[in-house]
């Protein structure tokens, strides 16, 4: 660790993770609504809508309708529609199909999403910037001083920012909207939210799990020295040292 960082401030790192975050969603938006047109999520969902609008007008139920507020008449009429909806193969191929693609697309908009605007784009600006970093003059470098490589600009875009930080948590939230996860899922994100809020106070560069995986800080581009390569690095200390040395003499 080198002595003189110049760590960015929280507020400026907050304000530039914001707009990331913004332009984040934005694109995996946009790219799953033509990775689900690509792949014909609608066409499933309304071959589902069918078949259930089918088997509940037949039955006489509502199969949107709370379980619980139900008459022992309806619960019965409700479990009959459910059991032929089951047993229609044509609906649960619909329905099996698209938990698959839910799981497919949010995968595939996520990377994308993040190997653009977290890898190729601070490729482009240098220093490991965002478009957020960028506009609010931050940058990353390794804890050394030296400049971010792209492979490990790589490692923690896609290890630490788009794998543990952000595809294990919407996993988790997944199975808990499809009752896979109950309040167990919960306290998973609860206790994962928890330490990265942790590491953040506790670590002497404020850092997330991402910026640990990849031995990275964020810094103040307009104050911080940031060195080319090792070699660089250790020739300048070497200068130093020997400059202090010759002051030390005279």
């Amino acid at each position: 660790m080198i002595s003189d960082l110049q760590k960015a401030s929280m507020l400026r790192r907050f304000s530039a993770y914001l707009l990331d975050l913004i332009l984040l969603v934005i694109l995996i938006t946009g790219v799953a609504f033509l990775l689900s047109t690509a792949f014909g999520y609608d066409g499933y969902q309304e071959t589902l809508n069918a078949a259930k609008k089918e088997y509940a007008d037949q039955y006489g139920v509502d199969l949107n309708a709370d379980y619980s507020e139900m008459t022992a008449v309806e619960r019965e009429r409700y479990d009959d529609a459910l059991e032929a909806l089951n047993k229609d193969e044509k609906a649960t191929h619909a329905y099996s199909m698209m938990l698959s693609l839910i799981l497919l697309i949010s995968s595939l908009s996520i990377l994308l999403a993040f190997l653009l605007l977290e890898f190729l784009i601070p490729l482009l600006f240098k220093n490991g910037q965002t478009v957020g970093k960028k506009v609010f003059g931050i940058a990353l470098m390794r804890a050394d001083g030296v400049r971010i490589s792209s492979l490990a600009l790589f490692a923690r875009t896609l290890l630490g920012k788009c794998t543990v930080e952000t595809m294990v948590p919407v996993a988790i939230v997944l199975m808990i909207l499809m009752g896979s996860l109950g309040i167990e899922g919960t306290l998973i994100l609860l206790a994962f939210l928890v330490l990265q809020i942790g590491l953040l106070i506790a670590t002497k560069t404020h850092s997330c799990i991402h910026d640990l995986m990849a031995g990275t800080v964020v810094v103040e581009l307009a104050s911080q020295r940031i060195f080319e390569s090792e070699e660089a690095m250790l020739e300048y200390r070497k200068r130093i040292h020997a400059e202090q040395v010759e002051r030390s003499k005279s």
